[in-house]
């Protein structure tokens, strides 16, 4: 009796999910991931790259 209700509780601990710290840890790191990605799209090495690509795909400059 003692063990059913053991693996009971066990299974309905870890079936749980997330908990707030956890979700607040996640938020902070997605939100970190999104400034780093941006910083890089937006500097300048990137720029120009992107800026090659199109006019190589144009045939012009833009």
């Amino acid at each position: 009796m003692f063990r059913r209700w053991w693996m009971r509780l066990r299974t309905t601990e870890r079936d749980r999910g997330m908990v707030t710290a956890e979700y607040a840890i996640g938020t902070v790191a997605a939100c970190a991931l999104a400034a780093v990605l941006y910083k890089v799209v937006t500097s300048g090495v990137v720029a120009d790259l992107l800026q090659g690509v199109l006019e190589k795909a144009l045939g012009g400059q833009v």
